[in-house]
C-alpha cells in the first residue's frame, strides 16, 4: 500500500470514530479527549512550539479532560494530505500555510498575490485587524472547507534559493526549475519571473533538491535552514516576493462536538498562540540566517526589486480583480 493511500485510509478510520462522538460528548457529558495536532515543520519550530503551548494551557484549564498530541515533521503527511485529514476529522488541530489553503478557501488567495505587502510589519498589521478576522471567518463560514479558522501565525517573507547560481537579477531566474506550493497562483508567479514553476508538496522538496528534480524553491529562512534545504541549495536571494502567513485551523467536524465553553477556551488559547509564535518567529529567523551564513551559503541582497515586481504584473492582472476590494483595504493599512 502506498504511503499516501495509507494516510487516507487512516484518515477515514479516524473520521469514522470522531463521527461517533468518541472522546467528545456522550449523553451530555464529556470524557477525556486527546486532540491530534499536525505540522509539517520539525519540533522546536515556532508554530509547533506555540501549538504545543496551546495544548498545555487547554489541558490545565480542563483539568486534563482535553489535551493535545503534536505530530510534527510531516509525520501525518504533507500539507495537502493533512488538510484533507482535518476536513474529515481525523486531525483536529492543524497548522497550515495559506498558500496551501488558498485552493480550499478562495478568499485567502488575496494574501498569495506577490509583492502585496510592503514588508512583514505591514502584513502583521493586516492580520491583527478587521481584515485578518474577516478572512478567518471566511474559512469558518465556508460550507465546503469543513474547517474553523482559529488564528494566524507568522511565516516571514519568502525568498528564492537554488543549487545552480546566485540570483542577483531577474535574468538569473531564467530556466530554473523552482518548486512552489501547489497553488496555480504560485506557478504563474514563478513562470512570470522567467523560471519554470513546479507545484510540489513540501515533503518532497529536500529529496528533489538532492536529486536535481528541481533546481530550487522559495520559502522563509527558518524553513530553508531548519528543514536542511540550505545543505543542498547554497544560494539564497532575499527577493521577499511573498509574505504568506500561516493559519491554525480546527476540524469543523470535531469542533461541533466540543461544548461552547471548550470552544471558547480553544479560541482564547489560539489567540495567545498567535502572539507567542510571533515572538518565537523573530528569534528563529535570526538564528536561521546566522546558521546559513556560517555554513557558507551565499545570501544575496536584492538592490532593486522593481524588475521582479514589474514581471509579476500578469499575475496581478489575472487574479487581482477578483480581490480588488480586499486589496484596497490591505494597501490602505501600509
Amino acid at each position: 500500500m502506498k504511503r499516501r493511500d495509507f494516510i487516507k485510509l487512516g484518515a477515514g478510520l479516524g473520521a469514522a470514530s470522531i463521527g461517533l462522538g468518541s472522546g467528545f460528548r456522550a449523553a451530555g457529558t464529556q470524557t477525556k479527549m486527546t486532540l491530534k495536532a499536525s505540522d509539517v515543520h520539525p519540533e522546536g519550530y515556532p508554530t509547533v512550539a506555540a501549538t504545543e503551548s496551546l495544548g498545555k494551557k487547554l489541558q490545565a484549564a480542563t483539568n486534563g479532560r482535553l489535551s493535545t498530541q503534536m505530530y510534527a515533521a510531516m509525520q501525518l503527511g504533507g500539507e495537502k494530505e493533512t488538510i484533507e485529514q482535518t476536513q474529515l476529522g481525523a486531525i483536529q488541530l492543524l497548522r497550515v500555510s495559506v498558500g496551501a489553503l488558498g485552493p480550499v478557501v478562495d478568499d485567502l488567495n488575496v494574501l498569495n498575490i506577490p509583492f502585496l505587502c510592503k514588508n512583514t510589519a505591514h502584513m502583521q498589521k493586516v492580520l491583527d485587524g478587521p481584515i485578518g478576522q474577516d478572512l478567518l471567518d471566511k474559512v469558518s463560514n465556508n460550507a465546503n472547507a469543513n474547517l474553523v479558522g482559529l488564528c494566524w501565525m507568522d511565516a516571514g517573507a519568502r525568498s528564492f534559493y537554488d543549487t545552480k547560481r546566485p540570483i542577483k537579477a531577474i535574468d538569473d531566474m531564467k530556466g530554473l526549475k523552482l518548486r512552489v506550493i501547489g497553488n496555480p497562483m504560485f506557478v504563474d508567479m514563478a513562470n512570470a519571473l522567467g523560471a519554470n514553476g513546479i507545484a510540489m508538496g513540501y515533503d518532497q522538496v529536500f529529496n528533489s533538491l538532492q536529486t536535481g528534480v528541481i533546481d530550487g524553491a522559495e520559502n522563509n529562512p527558518p524553513s530553508y535552514v531548519f528543514d536542511n534545504h540550505y545543505t543542498v541549495a547554497k544560494n539564497y536571494t532575499l527577493t521577499e516576493h511573498l509574505i504568506v502567513p500561516e493559519m491554525l485551523v480546527f476540524s469543523k467536524r470535531a469542533w461541533g462536538n466540543l461544548s461552547g465553553d471548550d470552544q471558547a477556551l480553544v479560541k482564547k488559547f489560539a489567540r495567545e498562540a498567535q502572539a507567542e509564535a510571533r515572538v518565537l518567529w523573530t528569534q528563529y529567523e535570526q538564528k536561521a540566517m546566522e546558521k546559513a551564513r556560517a555554513a557558507g551559503c551565499q545570501i544575496v541582497e536584492v538592490a532593486d526589486k522593481k524588475p521582479f515586481q514589474d514581471a509579476v504584473k500578469p499575475v496581478w492582472d489575472k487574479y487581482g480583480p477578483k480581490y480588488a476590494e480586499t486589496i484596497k483595504r490591505i494597501q490602505a493599512e501600509a
